[in-house]
């Protein structure tokens, strides 16, 4: 009988409701404001990179297509839970269905184990293109180039494929609301009212060999180039190296630090507000950085940029 109940209350709230940024702060008109900026900023920026990589063919190189493939995962990124949050705030409306949900957690969690893994192909071109560039153009031809970035996408949606359904089949009877702004794996698992520790530590564990992996690849890469770049002899390549990889590791140690934080950190360590926040900066603040990153210190993408200006204003004339 009681058995039934409980199965009666599970169907009948089917819904879940997204407290998101705003539910609680004095400034959410300002706050709304800013997040749209922002979201608007980074669907621009990454577009604009994207298309000056298209069409210019000074960009048609593997570091420019891994950047155009990190721009389109950003816009993916920000695109899976930004809107939705600024539309429940126009229409006060937070609820999200369970499929909804579903589909939002295996989108962020494949682009964002995509980026993980993409992000250590990034480091491996770089490691070519400066310790050996006489085979630079046979080793990072552009089938491998595709066969790197394919590899990225099915390791990061093996991610998605693992946890979610793990995540949505836990029975959620402790409540429905949902402490964040969209359905990530951590937030959820604090409504299960059955034991999540197994799967906690199940998912800590793909966390480490996950972020594990691309680590060693991007450590061993540098290690190397910096062992590289201090046995040169020119000022301008030393230069040149040294800019491109700063850009690169900026970008590492934004979203691997975010990472770390959200999915191996201990419980203890989580509340409600701090796990928003981290949020906040790989989703949304991130995914606007990338692009300033990589295109304000680029003398190539600024170049490109002038001249995609000057086209459009000859032609618009």
């Amino acid at each position: 009988m009681k058995q039934a109940m409980w199965l009666d209350n599970q169907t009948l709230m089917t819904d879940f409701i997204l407290l998101g940024l705003f539910s609680q702060s004095k400034y959410s008109t300002l706050f709304y404001s800013l997040i749209f900026i922002i979201f608007i900023a980074a669907l621009t920026g990454n577009a604009t990179l994207i298309l000056l990589i298209l069409s210019d063919s000074h960009l048609h190189t593997p570091m420019y297509f891994f950047i155009s493939q990190l721009s389109l995962m950003d816009m993916m990124y920000i695109s899976v839970t930004v809107p939705k949050m600024l539309l429940d705030h126009v229409v006060g409306n937070h609820n999200i269905s369970v499929p909804s949900c579903g589909i939002q957690m295996f989108l962020y969690l494949t682009l964002a184990g995509t980026e993980v893994f993409l992000l250590a192909a990034m480091s491996y071109d770089r490691y070519v293109a400066i310790c050996h560039p006489l085979r630079y153009p046979i080793l990072m031809n552009h089938k491998i180039c595709i066969l790197l970035a394919s590899v990225c996408w099915l390791f990061g949606s093996i991610d998605g494929f693992m946890l979610t359904p793990i995540t949505m089949n836990f029975p959620f009877c402790k409540s429905r609301e949902i402490q964040h702004f969209f359905c990530e794996v951590p937030a959820l698992l604090k409504l299960s009212c059955s034991n999540t520790s197994l799967y906690e530590t199940v998912m800590y564990l793909c966390c480490v060999l996950m972020l594990l992996i691309p680590v060693i690849v991007i450590s061993s890469s540098y290690s190397l180039i910096l062992l590289t770049v201090y046995r040169m002899n020119s000022a301008t390549g030393c230069r040149k190296a040294f800019v491109t990889c700063s850009s690169h590791l900026t970008v590492v140690i934004l979203f691997y630090g975010a990472a770390v934080y959200t999915y191996m950190l201990p419980p203890s360590y989580h509340t409600a507000e701090n796990d928003m926040i981290v949020s906040v900066f790989y989703t949304i603040l991130t995914p606007v950085l990338n692009p300033l990153i990589y295109s304000l210190r680029n003398k190539d993408v600024t170049a490109a940029l002038k001249k995609l200006v000057i086209v459009s204003n000859s032609f618009f004339s």
